[in-house]
């Protein structure tokens, strides 16, 4: 499987398609497939093959994933990119997750975030990037306002996790307000 790869100090991000994802399950054993997505469970595995199987895009979005790779170990470490993909309207959401928690405070999403963003920008001819982000998480928003995302809005029970309904914070970013 050949990779479109962006590379950052530490990092390799490996894009995934729709596409890749399918051929992916359908070519590689699951032990295989968690081991390059980076995910731990069977559960994980799961949920990832039930979206492949229900479909990354549709007639009017899609979606544009990076596996984020550390350079030094080869491990999948999580993940950054574009859901809600609308390429007519040229605006699409970024969403990101370090999936273990002793990868987390180390500065790797910052890294990556600044090579997605251009990617999307240059790349994709974005012109708008938007973010939602849980109130409490700190981390998420601080990574936001320093690429120069603008809060626009505070979502009222905006996603369910785990029959909770929770609340969202929404950010953006133009073209025009980014600074590579």
């Amino acid at each position: 499987m050949n990779f479109e790869t962006l590379e950052t100090q530490r990092l390799i991000l490996k894009k995934v398609t729709p596409e890749d994802f399918v051929w992916l399950f359908q070519n590689h054993s699951d032990g295989e497939a968690k081991k390059l997505l980076g995910l731990s469970s069977d559960e994980e595995l799961a949920k990832e093959k039930e979206k492949s199987k229900g479909g990354y895009k549709t007639y009017d979005r899609t979606i544009c994933a990076f596996l984020m790779v550390q350079k030094d170990t080869g491990e999948t470490i999580g993940r950054c990119g574009y859901h809600n993909w609308y390429v007519a309207h040229r605006k699409a959401e970024i969403g990101y997750l370090i999936m273990k928690e002793e990868n987390k405070q180390k500065g790797y999403m910052s890294e990556a975030l600044k090579a997605i963003l251009n990617y999307g920008f240059g790349n994709m001819n974005l012109n708008r990037i938007e973010a939602c982000t849980s109130p409490s998480n700190i981390a998420s928003q601080a990574v936001l306002k320093k690429y120069g995302f603008v809060q626009e809005g505070y979502l009222r029970q905006h996603f369910v996790r785990t029959d909770v309904a929770e609340d969202s914070l929404i950010f953006s970013l133009l073209k025009e307000e980014y600074k590579a």
